[in-house]
C-alpha cells in the first residue's frame, strides 16, 4: 500500500491507511517496533499512536522502540513522541548487549563479494528474541525513509537488524560501511551493509509475520508533514520511499560550502554519537579548508552508554587511518567495531574544520577528543538559533549555510 499527496497525508487519510493495513486479520497479540525519540520528526510517534488505539480493545499491543546502542526512552520523551494515550508500562525496553538471540549469519564470502573485498568476516545475525517469539501475530516496524551514514538510506530491515539487533550485527554492519566509505554510501540504496540486511531479511526473516511501514517527511520547526507512506513486506515498497526521500532530503549544492551552521535540538541530541549527524550529513557538501560549527545546548557526553563514551574520550575522532591502526593495537576498540566506525565518522580527516559549542560538556573534554570548541552561550550571539532559518545568510560580512536539523536530510555538492 502506497500513500502519497501534495503537500502532505492528512490526519484522516493516515489514520484510514494504518486501518486498512490490518483489516480482516485475525490479530490476538501484536508487537509494534518504532524508533525512539531521536527520529522525533519520523511520524512514528503518531503512527505507533494509532495502531495501539486501533488494537487495544481487541488484542494486546506490546511497543518495544528500536533502540539500537541509545538510551532507553524516558517517560517525558515517551509522552512527547507518542502522546497520551499509549501507556508507559506497554513500552520494552531492547538491550543491545543482552536481549538478543543469533538466528543465523552472513557468509564471509558474501560480506567480501559485497565489500569489493574490504571485509572478509562473516557477520552474526542477532535481534531482540521478540522478533522470534511465536506468540505475536504480527509485528510492525515502523520507520523513516532517509539518507543514512551507515546503511545509504535508514530503515526498512535495518530497523530489525540494528534497531532490535545484537552487538555483532550493529559493530560488524557500522564498520563494513566505514571501510567501505561514507561517501560511496549516503543517499543510495544497495550499499554493502543494505545487501547484508537483504540477505539476511531474505535467508532468516521469512517466517515471522513482519509488516513495514515507512515514512517519508519534512518538518517545519516541530510540525512533521508526511509526503508518503508505504505499507508492506516487499522491497519494492521500499525502493519507492527511497526514491521519493532522495527527491525531498537530499540537497545538491552548485558550489561548496565554506562555513556551515547546524543546530541539534536538545530533546533530541544528547550525545556526540547522535549529534554527529551534523558531519556525515554536510560532509560532501563543505568545502576543503571549510568550517562546520555545531550548536549543541543539550550535548552532554559522548556516547549512548557508559562503555561506548569511555571509548570515544579515550580515543577520540582522530581520522580514519588511524583508527584503523587503533583498532589493529587495541582489544577494546576492536571488540567494539561501532565505536571505531564512529570515531571514523566523525572526523574529516583534517579536510574541513569541526567546532563544537557546548553548554554542558567542558572544554577540556570537547578538545580531548579532538574537536575545536566555542562556549555555546558565546557563538549564539552570532550565530542565533531562534532567529535563523534554514538557508543561506549574511552574518557580519560573512556569508554561512544554515541546518535546523542535520537528521532530516543529506548535502552535497551536484
Amino acid at each position: 500500500m502506497i500513500v502519497r499527496n501534495e503537500p502532505y497525508i492528512s490526519a484522516e487519510e493516515l489514520r484510514e491507511a494504518l486501518a486498512a493495513s490490518i483489516k480482516g486479520k485475525n490479530l490476538k497479540k501484536v508487537l509494534l517496533l518504532p524508533p525512539d525519540y531521536t527520529r522525533m520528526y519520523s511520524g512514528a510517534g503518531k503512527i505507533t499512536a494509532i495502531y495501539y488505539n486501533l488494537l487495544k480493545d481487541s488484542c494486546t499491543v506490546d511497543i518495544m522502540p528500536a533502540l539500537g546502542t541509545h538510551d532507553p526512552m524516558t517517560e517525558e520523551e515517551c509522552l512527547a513522541f507518542f502522546g497520551e494515550e499509549v501507556p508507559f508500562d506497554r513500552i520494552i525496553v531492547h538491550n543491545w548487549r543482552r536481549d538478543v538471540v543469533k538466528i543465523g549469519e552472513v557468509p564471509a564470502e558474501y560480506v567480501s563479494e559485497v565489500s569489493d573485498g574490504l571485509v572478509n568476516d562473516k557477520i552474526d545475525v542477532e535481534v531482540n528474541r521478540l522478533i522470534i517469539d511465536k506468540s505475536y501475530d504480527l509485528i510492525i516496524s515502523i520507520g523513516q525513509v532517509v539518507p543514512h551514514e551507515v546503511v545509504g538510506m535508514a530503515n526498512y530491515s535495518k530497523n530489525i537488524f540494528v534497531g532490535c539487533g545484537g552487538s555483532n550485527m550493529i559493530n560488524s554492519s557500522h564498520m563494513l560501511g566505514a571501510f567501505y566509505g561514507m561517501e560511496r554510501i549516503m543517499g543510495k540504496d544497495f550499499s554493502p551493509v543494505r545487501k547484508v540486511f537483504d540477505y539476511a531479511q531474505e535467508h532468516f526473516l521469512s517466517e515471522v509475520p513482519l509488516l513495514y511501514v515507512l515514512t517519508v517527511t519534512t518538518n517545519k520547526g516541530d510540525e512533521t508533514y508526511i509526503h508518503g507512506m508505504f505499507i508492506g513486506e516487499k522491497r519494492d515498497m521500499f525502493e519507492q520511499a527511497v526514491a521519493l526521500s532522495r527527491q525531498i532530503n537530499l540537497t545538491h549544492v552548485k558550489k561548496p560550502f565554506e562555513k556551515v551552521v547546524v543546530y541539534l535540538d536538545p530533546r533530541e541530541f544528547k550525545s556526540t554519537w547522535l549529534g554527529n549527524k551534523a558531519i556525515y550529513r554536510t560532509r560532501m557538501a563543505i568545502a576543503d579548508g571549510g568550517d562546520l560549527i555545531i550548536l549543541a545546548p543539550g550535548v552532554k557526553k559522548f556516547g549512548e552508554d557508559d562503555e561506548v563514551d569511555r571509548l570515544i574520550r579515550k580515543y577520540g575522532y582522530a581520522g580514519r587511518e588511524n583508527v584503523l591502526r587503533l583498532v589493529e593495537k587495541n582489544s577494546d576498540l576492536k571488540e567494539n567495531l561501532s565505536v571505531a566506525a564512529h570515531l571514523i565518522h566523525g572526523s574529516s580527516d583534517g579536510r574541513f574544520n569541526i567546532t563544537y559549542c557546548t553548554k554542558l560538556v567542558s572544554e577540556d573534554e570537547i578538545r580531548g577528543v579532538k574537536f575545536n570548541y566555542i562556549p555555546y552561550d558565546e557563538i549564539v550571539k552570532k550565530y542565533d538559533p531562534s532567529k535563523l532559518t534554514d538557508g543561506y545568510h549574511t552574518v557580519d560580512g560573512e556569508e554561512i549555510f544554515y541546518i535546523s536539523n542535520p537528521a532530516l536530510g543529506l548535502w552535497t555538492t551536484e
